[in-house]
């Protein structure tokens, strides 16, 4: 899955009412950054590489296995799959909004 089909993904999730109410980017390095902004009606995602209260660093390969459900958000984290920095509130209500 690409960077395209990712952001399209999360942007599908990610609507008026969701609960994120925060600034967060998925940075897969260089694959690029899907930075969402919540904080904003309607939430919008894009690629752009914006500063987030919560940056969750994580390859491509792994988002995608994240967004289709196959990635465990805890076992990744654990594992070391996904590295979070910033705010990690915005991390444990992602799980409502994306997964």
């Amino acid at each position: 899955m690409d960077l395209n089909k990712c952001t399209g993904l999360i942007r599908a999730k990610v609507d008026s009412s969701s609960s994120l109410n925060a600034t967060l980017k998925f940075d897969c390095g260089s694959d690029g950054v899907v930075f969402v902004d919540a904080l904003v009606t309607p939430n919008t995602v894009s690629n752009d590489n914006l500063d987030a209260s919560c940056t969750v660093e994580i390859s491509l390969e792994n988002l995608a296995a994240l967004l289709s459900g196959s990635l465990n958000p805890v076992s990744g984290f654990m594992s070391g799959q996904l590295k979070v920095s910033g705010d990690m509130s915005v991390v444990m209500r992602l799980q409502n909004v994306i997964l």
